[in-house]
Parts: structure tokens; sequence; C-alpha cells
């Protein structure tokens, strides 16, 4: 095995110490899942662990303030809630491509690892792509995409873009994650302008 991408989906507010993310996110989701008709759903984010030979890498999307780290890894960052509240620290998010980085929460996670790619030169362009990502304000739709923008957009987008299939891939039983069909519209797209060579 000389490359390899894995795919984690972690409980939003997975290991917070206080109870207001997953507070939060339920009354979020409750709301939600009221005005679409549906039954209320547990909520993930996702991450990657992507392996090359002698080194792992973490990608992940999370607040800036979240882990002071020296050498995590950050290859961009963007607003959250408002583009104009990103120039306090407190309301910016940063992208993570951190070498032999640990994944908060990864024992958590549920029905993970899902192994994406055993491929040497996928998991290379993967890690690649991780700094080209769209930095859109997190929580919004700036795309118009209809969805939010958040850490499934990253993952959901660096899929698409290195050539992963993502049909078939869906969070676990009884949950959802908002912002993956963001990723996936604005990667879409993207492929659709390039023009044919």
């Amino acid at each position: 095995m000389t490359g390899t991408v894995d795919l984690f989906w972690i409980p939003v507010g997975a290991g917070d110490v206080s109870p207001l993310v997953r507070r939060g996110s339920r009354a979020y989701e409750s709301v939600v899942a009221r005005l679409q008709r549906r039954p209320v759903c547990d909520l993930f984010h996702s991450a990657l662990v992507v392996r090359t030979p002698g080194t792992w890498f973490v990608i992940e999307m999370a607040p800036v303030w979240a882990d002071r780290h020296p050498c995590r890894g950050v290859v961009a960052e963007g607003p959250v809630g408002l583009p104009w509240l990103g120039r306090s620290r407190i309301f910016r998010y940063e992208v993570r491509r951190w070498r032999d980085g640990l994944l908060q929460d990864a024992e958590e996670a549920v029905q993970s690892p899902v192994r994406l790619a055993d491929d040497e030169e996928v998991a290379r362009r993967l890690l690649g792509l991780v700094p080209a990502v769209p930095t859109y304000t997190w929580g919004r739709d700036e795309a118009g995409t209809g969805d939010m923008w958040n850490s499934n957009s990253l993952v959901s987008w660096l899929l698409v873009v290195s050539g992963l299939e993502v049909g078939p891939l869906q969070p676990p039983a009884g949950g959802r994650a908002p912002g993956w069909s963001a990723g996936l519209a604005v990667a879409r797209r993207a492929a659709r302008q390039v023009p044919a060579r």
C-alpha cells in the first residue's frame, strides 16, 4: 500500500467540552427538518486522512483558534458567518494539510474510515489540490448552490477535483452532512468551465 485516501464522518460537537456546539447544531437541524417536513437527522462533518509512503496528512477545516500547534499545515483561511467578521480570529476558519497530524475526535467517528483510494498518484494529486480550495464564507451560500459552505464542502470539493468517485458516498445512517452538495456543485461547475483540449 503506497498511497491511500480515507474519509472520516465525525458527529458535529464531538469532543466539545461544553454542550454549546451540540445543542446549537441540534436546534438548527430541528428548525431545518421542520421547514423541510422530514425527520431530524444527526449532523456530521467530514475530514480526510491521506497516506503516502512514510507519512500521512490530515485534511480538514477548523476554527483558527481551535488548535495552536505551530506546524499544523495551514494552507488557506476564510471568514465565518459574514465576510467582514473574518477580520477577527474568532470568526475565521483554516484549511489544514497537516503532515503527521492529529485528527481530533477520530475515535468518535462513525462508520469510519471509509477507504476511497488505494493509489499513490491519486493521494498525491489530492494533496496538491488542497491549497486551491475556494474560501467562501463558512455557513453561507455565496456560490449559489442551495447549500452552505463548510468542512463538508472542502472534502467533497477535493474528492471531485481529484477525480474520485463520490456518487455512492453518504453520511452514516440517519445522518446528514450539510455543505456536502455545495462542494460537489462548485467543483463540477469549475470542471464545466475548463475548455476542452
